[in-house]
């Protein structure tokens, strides 16, 4: 699941979230912006806005290794022009948050060649920084909250972005696809609701990674992974819903930019390491103990008729996005 941005927060008002804004307004590249909360994205998925204030819809979402009693929903604000490229968002917000539920604020920007970098949270570990400097980025809230809980409220958001030297920029370019080797599962759960709002059917194709970074919109195939079974049968699909075990292991990156678990090597998912070798005390991020080493899961249709198989199996995978 996402940091806590905002947690246990019910009695506050005015949320601020930026880390350094006094640094960042004497910069004179510092562009500021308000979301708007009255926009209805398209991509996004379960929530609403009452008398301007942002909530959870009444949908239930089972991401398929998150906790099944809570409900998430995400709200996708169009694109924003920049007057000037910037690395660096940060994000304020006036809201509050109960403290059985969650609220997470990611950016990510648009590259040269039109494709869109992963999200990046940005909170109070700090800003997103960009693996480059763009001139359009893209925003988006994730509220989580349990069934019965009212769960976040958000009655304004607003956005700084400047340029920044961080030692990440400019890490993540690389000059083909990575491809990795790690164990898929069926995910199954027909008639339920993936993280990004698809309800799933039978014989789907989609997966699941466990990190939102390269979370694709409902019917979205902008980020997608091409798996390959040992038999030789592959299948190019989309990123559609968060898991296994772990909800922000986006384990393809390197360290700089992996969210968690950035002491494992590149390529290796921390259920894998916590199965193998008892990483983690062989627990999850949840605390719950890994029963398997998971780092991919496949939707049925991708599971039987793309790739053919017929039990959980090590698979090779290639993030396409990178």
């Amino acid at each position: 699941m996402h940091s806590k941005l905002v947690h246990a927060l019910a009695a506050v008002a005015a949320l601020t979230v930026l880390g350094s804004v006094s640094v960042a307004l004497a910069s004179p590249s510092a562009q500021t912006w308000q979301a708007d909360l009255s926009t209805n994205n398209a991509d996004s998925s379960n929530v609403i806005n009452a008398g301007g204030v942002v909530r959870l819809g009444d949908a239930e979402a089972h991401a398929s290794t998150d906790r099944l009693d809570d409900r998430s929903g995400i709200m996708v604000f169009d694109p924003h022009r920049l007057g000037v490229p910037a690395n660096t968002v940060s994000a304020a917000l006036d809201g509050s948050v109960a403290a059985d539920s969650e609220l997470a604020v990611d950016v990510r920007g648009q590259r040269a060649d039109g494709r869109w970098t992963e999200w990046v949270e940005t909170g109070p570990a700090g800003p997103a920084v960009l693996p480059e400097a763009t001139s359009a980025v893209q925003v988006r809230m994730t509220l989580t909250a349990p069934i019965g809980s009212a769960g976040p409220l958000v009655r304004a958001l607003s956005l700084l972005a400047t340029t920044t030297a961080d030692h990440r920029a400019g890490q993540m370019a690389q000059p083909q696809a990575s491809t990795y080797r790690v164990y898929a599962t069926r995910e199954g759960l027909v008639g339920g609701t993936t993280s990004n709002g698809h309800v799933i059917k039978a014989r789907d194709h989609f997966v699941a990674l466990p990190s939102g970074k390269a979370l694709s919109p409902n019917g979205s195939t902008m980020y997608s992974v091409r798996v390959c079974a040992d038999n030789g049968k592959c299948e190019t699909a989309p990123v559609w819903d968060k898991g296994p075990w772990n909800t922000t292991d986006d384990y393809w990156n390197p360290s700089a930019f992996r969210q968690s678990w950035k002491d494992l090597p590149q390529g290796t998912p921390e259920a894998q390491a916590a199965f193998q070798n008892d990483y983690n005390g062989g627990e999850d991020q949840f605390g719950r103990q890994v029963a398997n080493p998971a780092g991919i899961d496949l939707a049925d249709g991708t599971f039987w008729d793309g790739l053919g198989l017929a039990d959980n199996a090590f698979v090779s995978v290639t993030y396409l996005w990178t």
